[in-house]
């Protein structure tokens, strides 16, 4: 392994919920170094380059509305692995799904909304990470 950077997002839901000290805390006591840190309100061209991939599938639209409702926390983080080590860290998509432990496991739950509100988002990979960053902290 070597050491990589991965974008984290605090969602607004749990920027609402007041959960992005709990994911930070998280994060560096996994070991992992916060490199950039920022509390924004994503425009929809920014979710747009974001989620490019998912655009003209039946949720993008929706996502892109819960996305920008609210502020979310946005940042990068150090380490070695940390990619996977993160995914680890928040656990499977679905709150429901996901084991006790990990991010999603102990703080999320299924809302019934159109949308899986599930606290965070981590890259899935390392070109993912790079260009998702080059999105959200460009001076980086």
């Amino acid at each position: 392994m070597s050491s990589e950077r991965s974008l984290v997002l605090v969602k607004p839901d749990g920027v609402a919920r007041r959960l992005t000290g709990e994911v930070l805390r998280r994060v560096e006591a996994k070991g992992y170094t916060l490199v950039a840190l920022a509390v924004l309100t994503p425009t929809r061209e920014q979710l747009g380059a974001h989620y490019a991939e998912h655009e003209g599938k039946p949720f993008y639209e929706p996502l892109v509305d819960f996305m920008s409702s609210g502020p979310v926390t946005a940042a990068v983080i150090e380490g070695e692995g940390c990619v996977r080590g993160f995914r680890a860290l928040a656990g499977a998509t679905n709150p429901t799904d996901a084991a006790p432990g990990t991010i999603r496991g102990d703080l999320g739950r299924d809302w019934g909304t159109a949308v899986q509100q599930n606290i965070v988002h981590g890259s899935d990979s390392p070109e993912s990470a790079a260009r998702e960053v080059a999105i959200w902290f460009p001076q980086l």
